[in-house]
């Protein structure tokens, strides 16, 4: 019994920005935001878009490529670290947006890594026969954590310029915000009667370094918001963006080498690597340590950036309209993420 990818889709906003369009509203240059990322350009969702849209979008595509009407679909997994609320999660509202209501529905909050728990996930409801057709969503709406006011100006379509206060506050996040883009991808897969699937996989979480990547507000507070938090800008994540480059540039080559061990097939073997696309920096030196050809390695990052959980089902999207993601194929997913969550997954195309 098998797992084989069918259909898969994605979902851009039509609002980008560029790094050249950053410096208008922070103290930062195209060229250092590049350099240091990767990234040129990404997406951001427009004030009242939500992470369910974003992913219902990349949803009905994937569907149509798949050929099957909603209805079809047994089980649906919908993974973003950007809900549109507290609760409930966005999974029953993608599934609403898309046409399968009555589908169960199921909220994964792994992160940047929620890819690979979603096809762990996968692979264990058709293997004890729970489902045949599922859809795995990643979505996220990262600008609502976005440091800066005017989004017109952002733009360059008119607005004002920022006061010395909300320049100054742009500023202090602006390793945050250089580095996060909205969009949603997403893939459905269907039970086979061949070998195709979910090889092996290698999971890890450990809690102990939430403080790397978190929002600090949250219902450990009564009332779980106020006015006060906003003010102290409890709802921009924080981030320790080295110690998370160290985390990810060590467990990942390992998670890597593990997981090939576990399926018995060495890391030449692996046709394709697609990793979460976090930082260029971070996928560069995985790259290296694990000695693998850059060809093998694709990249999307430098014009739609981290979109979280919707990185791995976007790239595997272009990759299937492309033609680089064959039949046969052995595919290496990798990812690290907030919690920290982190892990690789070998899957036969």
């Amino acid at each position: 019994m098998g797992l084989a990818i069918i259909g898969t889709g994605r979902f851009l906003p039509p609002d980008r920005a560029t790094n050249q369009d950053l410096t208008r509203v922070m103290d930062t240059t195209a060229e250092w935001i590049e350099q240091r990322t990767g990234i040129q350009a990404r997406h951001f969702a427009s004030d009242g878009v939500g992470a369910s849209d974003l992913g219902a979008e990349a949803a009905k595509e994937a569907l149509r490529k798949a050929r099957i009407a909603p209805e079809q679909v047994d089980y649906l997994l919908v993974a973003t670290m950007t809900p549109d609320h507290h609760f409930p999660g966005p999974a029953a509202m993608v599934g609403a947006k898309v046409g399968m209501p009555g589908v169960p529905s199921l909220d994964v909050r792994q992160q940047c890594a929620a890819w690979i728990y979603q096809l762990q996930l996968a692979h264990a409801l058709v293997h004890t026969g729970q489902a045949s057709t599922l859809l795995l969503v990643g979505c996220e709406a990262h600008a609502g954590f976005m440091p800066w006011q005017d989004w017109d100006y952002l733009y360059g379509r008119g607005g004002s310029a920022p006061s010395p206060e909300a320049w100054e506050r742009a500023s202090r996040h602006r390793g945050l915000a250089i580095l996060f883009g909205d969009g949603a991808g997403a893939v459905v897969v269907k039970r086979t009667d061949d070998d195709r699937g979910l090889l092996a996989v290698d999971l890890h979480s450990d809690g102990r370094h939430v403080d790397l990547l978190f929002v600090p507000g949250g219902f450990t507070h009564r009332p779980y918001w106020t006015k006060e938090m906003l003010d102290e800008e409890k709802h921009i994540p924080r981030m320790m963006g080295k110690e998370l480059f160290r985390h990810a540039v060590a467990k990942l080559p390992e998670s890597v080498r593990t997981v090939c061990a576990k399926a018995g097939v060495s890391i030449d073997q692996v046709d394709l690597f697609v990793a979460h696309q976090a930082n260029d920096r971070i996928n560069g030196a995985v790259r290296t340590a694990l000695r693998v050809p850059a060809e093998k390695v694709p990249s999307n990052i430098a014009q739609i950036g981290n979109t979280s959980a919707g990185t791995i089902p976007i790239l595997l999207d272009e990759l299937t309209e492309s033609g680089r993601l064959k039949p046969g194929m052995l595919v290496c997913f990798l990812a690290l993420g907030a919690g920290l969550h982190w892990g690789s997954a070998l899957f036969r195309t």
